[in-house]
C-alpha cells in the first residue's frame, strides 16, 4: 500500500457507498453526487483508489481551478476534450449529448475535482444532463471541500445538490491507530490516538504531518499541548496578514487564553478599542466565532488546530508578554497558574511549591483532574529528583481518582523505575483496580501497607485503606470494605480525602452486610457533613445506589442525577460514570427505558474516553437488556460484546456480565444459555443480599423451565427465608413468581395462585412496571396448563399490556402466543378447524422453524407434549412433515 492509499484506511463505508451508486448507474440509473468532506480528509484519494478496482469503466476528468471559476463552461470544455470532441454549439446540449452516446459503451463515470472551484455553469449543465438522462449507464462525481469561499452561484449549485452525498468524515480512533502504524510505523496507544484525533478532527492530512513533522518520544507518553501542522501554520498566517491590526490583535489574545474564552476578558487582553469590528473581521473569516447560545459573552476558535496555528505562529516574546498580561486580566486561580507556568520554561522551586499546595486544596474537594494537572506542572518545575518523582506519583493518582485513566496510565510507565514506597504502590495498585486487575491491585495493596507507618504518615495510611475499600468494592466483600473503611476514619481527619471517599462508600459494605439501618444512617451523616462540591458527588453515587437496592427508585433517580454532572463541580468521571450506571438500571425498573438507554449510551461514549474498565460491564448490561427485551438483537450484541469480561477480574463486573448474557437468552427463550450463563454466580459468596444483583429468580426459572423443579426449589428456599427476613418486597415478589411456577409444576394449584397473588401484593404500589409483568406472565401461563383459560387470559392480557407498555417486544409476543394457546381469542383458517387451540399454537411454533425443545420451553409444557400434539397434527392436516406444516401455515391469517 502506497502512502496516499493510507488515507483510504477506515472508509469502507464510504467506498461502499461508491459501489453501490456505481451498481445502479450500470442498471441505467444515472445519477450525480457529491463527495464532500473538509479539506485534507482524503475524499480524491477514495475517489481514485475506487476507480483503481473498476476495470471496465470509461473515466472522464477535470478540475476546478480557483483563478478560472469565471470562465463559463471551462470545465465542461475539458471534460469533454477528454472524449475527442471540440464544442462548437451549446455547451449544455452538446455535453449531454456526447455523454449519453459514450455511455452506450460501457459504464462512464464523470469526476470533477475541487468541485468547489468549478465554473457554475458547467456544474449546471452537468445537473441537466444527469435529468435528461434515462436509461444511460453514467455515474457523475463531483469532489468537493465544505466550507470554502467558492464563488455565491457555486455555493448556491452544492447547497441544492443534496439528493446523493458521499461523505467523507473524520477518522475514528481505532483508524487513526492503524493510519499511524501504516503511515508512520507508529504505534499509538488508544489514549494517545484518541488525543490525536480529538486534535486534528480525525483528518487523516493533518494527523500524518504531525506524525511526521514531531518527534517519536512525543508518542510515547501523553501529548497535551500538541503543535499544529506547519503547512497549517503558514496557511492561517498568510490569512491573518491581510487583516487588520486589531483583528490580528484580538485573535492573538484569545489563542493565549484557550480555545473558548469569555470575549470580554479577550478583549481586555489585547486592548483593541473596537472588539466587535475586530470580531466581525474573525469571524467572516471562519478563524474565532461567537459560541452557540452565548451571544457575543464566550467565543470559540472553530477548532482546536485553528488556535493551535494562532498560538504557535506567535513568537517566543509575544507570546511570553501576553502570558504576563494575562496573569492581570484572569481571575481564576487555576488559570492563573497556568498563565504562570507558561511564563515560567525554566525549573522554579517557589512555584512548584505553590502549584503542589493548590493540588492539595483541590484535592480536599475533590477536584482531583484539577490537582493532577497542577502536580503534572509542579513535577516539570521541580529542581531537585526527589520531589519531581514525588509529584508525578500524586499527579497519577489524582488523574486516576479523576477518572483520566489514559493519562495516568501514560504517566505511569515513569513511576515503575522509582524507588518502591506506600504511595507509589497505593497509586499502582490504584490504575489494577479501575482496570479490573485484582491480582496485581491485592499483590501492590499489600506491600504498600507493609511499607507504610500510620504513626509517621497517617495521611498515607488512610490512602491505603481508601484503596483496600475500592478493592473490596470490587470483590462485592462487604465485610472487608467496612473493616478498611472504619480503619481509614480512624487513622486522620474526617475532611481528609481518603476519608471522605472512604465513608462515601461505607453505606454500600454495611448494606451489603445485611446491616440496613447502620447502611442508610452512615449516608444520612455523610450527606449532613458534605453537602457541596465534588465531594458530595462521591456521597450521592453510594446514597442513590442503596436507594435503588431498597426499592426506592424514584429516590436513587434524584440521587444519581445528581452525581453524573462533572463540568461545574469538577467532580470526577470516575463516580460520574458509576452514576450513570446505576441512573440507567433505575430508569430501567421504573420503564423509562428510552433514558435508560441515553444514559447508557452517554455513559459508553465516556468509558471510550475514560479507560475505566472497572465499571464497563456495568454500564452495557441495562443496554444488553433493554434492547434484547425490544427485539433489536443487533444492539443488544454490541452492548453484550462491550460488556464481556474475563474470569480473573473483579465480581462488581463478572455478576454485570453475566446478568447481561442470562437476561438476553432469557428474552430468547434460551434456558439452557440462562443456567450456562449465571452458575458462576451460584459459587460466588456476599451475593445474595436482597436488592443489589437481581439474579436469583433469573436462574431459578430457567431450572423450572427446563424441568428442575427440585433442583430450583433447593435453590430457591434459603433466598426466600432471606428476603422474607430483610422484608424486601421486590425480592419476595421475583422470587414469589418462581415458587407459584414450582407450585404450579407439582399440580397444587391453589398453593400457586397464593404465591403469584402474595408477589403482586409486594410489589403493591412500588413503581416497578417491569417487576410486575414478570409476574402476570408466569401467572398467566400457570393458569393455562392448569385448563383455567378464562383466567388465564385475563392475566396473560394485562402482561401483555404492560410489556406493551414498556416497549419489550419479545414478551408480547410470548403473551400473545399464550392467548392463541389459550384459545379465547383463537382465529382459525378454513383448514384448520379440526385443531384444538392447543394444537394450533404448537403448529405454529414448529411452523417457525422452533424444535420441539423450544416449543415446549415457550407453551411451558413438556417435549412429550409436543411431540403428541405434532402426531396428532398431522394426521388431522393429512401431512406427514415438518416442511409440509410451514408450508401449510406460511398463508394461514394471524
Amino acid at each position: 500500500m502506497t502512502g496516499e492509499q493510507y488515507d483510504v484506511v477506515g472508509r469502507r463505508a464510504e467506498l461502499g457507498a461508491l459501489a453501490s451508486l456505481l451498481a445502479e448507474a450500470r442498471s441505467g440509473e444515472p445519477s450525480l453526487t457529491l463527495v464532500l468532506g473538509p479539506p485534507g480528509t482524503g475524499k480524491t484519494t477514495v475517489v481514485e483508489h475506487f476507480l483503481r478496482d473498476q476495470e471496465d469503466v470509461q473515466v472522464l476528468r477535470a478540475s476546478g481551478v480557483q483563478w478560472e471559476q469565471s470562465r463559463a463552461f471551462g470545465v465542461l470544455e475539458i471534460l469533454l476534450r477528454g472524449t475527442g470532441h471540440r464544442p462548437g454549439g451549446d455547451p449544455a446540449e452538446e455535453g449531454t449529448r456526447l455523454l449519453a452516446t459514450w455511455a452506450q459503451r460501457q459504464p462512464l463515470i464523470v469526476l470533477v475535482d475541487d468541485a468547489h472551484w468549478a465554473d457554475p455553469e458547467s456544474l449546471r449543465a452537468l445537473a441537466s444532463a444527469e435529468r435528461r438522462m434515462s436509461g444511460e449507464q453514467v455515474l457523475t462525481l463531483l469532489v468537493a471541500d465544505e466550507d470554502q469561499d467558492s464563488s455565491p452561484q457555486v455555493r448556491d449549485f452544492l447547497a441544492h445538490q443534496r439528493q446523493s452525498i458521499v461523505h467523507i468524515g473524520p477518522m475514528s480512533t481505532s483508524d487513526v491507530r492503524e493510519f499511524a502504524l501504516r503511515d508512520a510505523g507508529v504505534d499509538l496507544a488508544p489514549a494517545t490516538a484518541r488525543r490525536l484525533s480529538a486534535h486534528t478532527g480525525g483528518n487523516p492530512g493533518h494527523i500524518r504531518a504531525l506524525l511526521r513533522e514531531l518527534p517519536p518520544e512525543t508518542w510515547r507518553g501523553w501529548p497535551s499541548n500538541l503543535p499544529a501542522p506547519r503547512a497549517l501554520i503558514s496557511g492561517i498566517a498568510r490569512t491573518m496578514r491581510d487583516w487588520a491590526e486589531p483583528t490580528r490583535t484580538l485573535v492573538e489574545a484569545a489563542a493565549v487564553l484557550g480555545v473558548s474564552v469569555p470575549f470580554a476578558r479577550a478583549a481586555e487582553l489585547s486592548g483593541v478599542r473596537q472588539p466587535i469590528a475586530a470580531l466581525d473581521e474573525a469571524t467572516r473569516a471562519g478563524v474565532l466565532l461567537p459560541a452557540e447560545g452565548s451571544g457575543l459573552r464566550t467565543l470559540r476558535f472553530s477548532s482546536e488546530l485553528v488556535r493551535a496555528c494562532v498560538y504557535s505562529g506567535l513568537t517566543p516574546l509575544r507570546r511570553q508578554e501576553a502570558h504576563r498580561a494575562a496573569t492581570r486580566v484572569v481571575d481564576d486561580e487555576q488559570e492563573l497558574f497556568a498563565h504562570r507556568v507558561a511564563l515560567t520554561p525554566f525549573p522554579d522551586a517557589g512555584l512548584a511549591a505553590e502549584l503542589d499546595s493548590f493540588a492539595d486544596r483541590q484535592a480536599d474537594r475533590g477536584a482531583w483532574s484539577a490537582a493532577g494537572d497542577a502536580l503534572i506542572d509542579a513535577g516539570r518545575l521541580s529542581p531537585e529528583p526527589a520531589d519531581r518523582e514525588r509529584r508525578l506519583v500524586r499527579a497519577v493518582d489524582a488523574l486516576a481518582g479523576a477518572g483520566d485513566i489514559p493519562r495516568a496510565q501514560a504517566l505511569a510507565p515513569a513511576m515503575e523505575g522509582f524507588a518502591p514506597s506506600a504511595l507509589r504502590d497505593a497509586v499502582l495498585a490504584y490504575l489494577g483496580i479501575m482496570q479490573g486487575r485484582p491480582a496485581e491491585a491485592e499483590a501492590l495493596l499489600t506491600s504498600a501497607w507493609q511499607r507504610c507507618d500510620p504513626d509517621d504518615d497517617p495521611h498515607i495510611a488512610a490512602l491505603v485503606c481508601q484503596r483496600r475499600v475500592l478493592h473490596a468494592l470490587g470483590h462485592w466483600d462487604g465485610v472487608e470494605l467496612v473493616r478498611w473503611s472504619r480503619r481509614a476514619v480512624r487513622l486522620t481527619t474526617r475532611d481528609d480525602p481518603a476519608v471522605v471517599e472512604s465513608e462515601a462508600i461505607l453505606g454500600l459494605g454495611l448494606a451489603a452486610t445485611g446491616r440496613i439501618p447502620q447502611a442508610l444512617s452512615a449516608y444520612e451523616s455523610a450527606s449532613s457533613r458534605v453537602r457541596a462540591g465534588a465531594q458530595a458527588q462521591r456521597v450521592q453515587m453510594g446514597q442513590g445506589w442503596l436507594k435503588l437496592a431498597q426499592d426506592d427508585p424514584l429516590a436513587a433517580r434524584r440521587a444519581l442525577q445528581g452525581a453524573v454532572p462533572t463540568e461545574y463541580q469538577q467532580g470526577s468521571t470516575r463516580i460520574s460514570l458509576w452514576a450513570q450506571a446505576w441512573l440507567a438500571r433505575a430508569d430501567f425498573v421504573l420503564g423509562d427505558w428510552d433514558e435508560a438507554l441515553r444514559t447508557v449510551n452517554a455513559a459508553a461514549a465516556h468509558l471510550e474516553d475514560a479507560g475505566l474498565e472497572l465499571v464497563r460491564p456495568l454500564v452495557h448490561w441495562t443496554g444488553a437488556q433493554v434492547n434484547a427485551l425490544r427485539g433489536d438483537w443487533d444492539a443488544a450484541y454490541e452492548h453484550l460484546r462491550h460488556s464481556a469480561t474475563g474470569a480473573h477480574t473483579y465480581e462488581v463486573m463478572i455478576i454485570p456480565a453475566a446478568l447481561a448474557q442470562a437476561q438476553c437468552a432469557e428474552a430468547r427463550a434460551d434456558y439452557e444459555s440462562v443456567l450456562r450463563n449465571l452458575r458462576p454466580l451460584v459459587d460466588l459468596r456476599g451475593i445474595d443480599e436482597p436488592g443489589f444483583w437481581p439474579w436469583h429468580d433469573v436462574y431459578a426459572n430457567a431450572l423450572i423451565v427446563t424441568n428442575r423443579a427440585d433442583e430450583a426449589e433447593d435453590f430457591l428456599r434459603p433466598q426466600e427465608e432471606l428476603a422474607a427476613e430483610r422484608g424486601h418486597h421486590s425480592t419476595l415478589a421475583r422470587l414469589g413468581y418462581v415458587r407459584g411456577r414450582i407450585e404450579g409444576a407439582r399440580g397444587d394449584l391453589d398453593a400457586a395462585r397464593r404465591a403469584f397473588d402474595t408477589a403482586l401484593e409486594n410489589l403493591g404500589s412500588l413503581p416497578l412496571p417491569y417487576e410486575r409483568a414478570r409476574v402476570l406472565f408466569p401467572y398467566g401461563q400457570t393458569l393455562r396448563r392448569a385448563g383455567k383459560r378464562r383466567e388465564a387470559d385475563v392475566v396473560l392480557s394485562q402482561a401483555r399490556d404492560a410489556y406493551r407498555e414498556l416497549g419489550a417486544r419479545a414478551y408480547v409476543e410470548r403473551c400473545e402466543r399464550e392467548l392463541k394457546a389459550g384459545g379465547m381469542h383463537a382465529r382459525r383458517a378454513v383448514d384448520l378447524t379440526g385443531l384444538t387451540a392447543q394444537e394450533t399454537a404448537v403448529a405454529r411454533l414448529v411452523a417457525a422453524g422452533m424444535s420441539n425443545k423450544q416449543a415446549a420451553v415457550e407453551l411451558y409444557v413438556s417435549v412429550k407434549t409436543v411431540q403428541y400434539h405434532l402426531t396428532r397434527i398431522y394426521g388431522k392436516l393429512g401431512i406427514g412433515s415438518r416442511g409440509e406444516l410451514a408450508a401449510r401455515f406460511r398463508d394461514e391469517p394471524e
